[in-house]
């Protein structure tokens, strides 16, 4: 008898967990949404001294114009 209700309770639990409760949001997904959120524009600018392209929040921007670098700021 005690095995009997035992069993019910286990079937009762089992079945609670896999259609009702609900699974946990994955952290991981959660700290790229942040970290997306912290840097929104990773939009590409192109040197106005030497040419290559580095991103817009890495890029020193001197009377308009984007450079890669100090020295490329000095050249131009």
């Amino acid at each position: 008898m005690l095995l009997k209700i035992l069993l019910i309770v286990a079937l009762i639990a089992a079945v609670y967990f896999i259609f009702f409760k609900k699974k946990p949001i994955r952290q991981n997904h959660d700290k790229e949404t942040n970290k997306k959120s912290q840097h929104p524009s990773s939009d590409m600018v192109e040197c106005a001294s030497c040419g290559i392209y580095t991103e817009a929040d890495d890029a020193i921007i001197s009377n308009g114009k984007y450079y890669c670098s100090k020295e490329c700021q000095q050249r131009g």
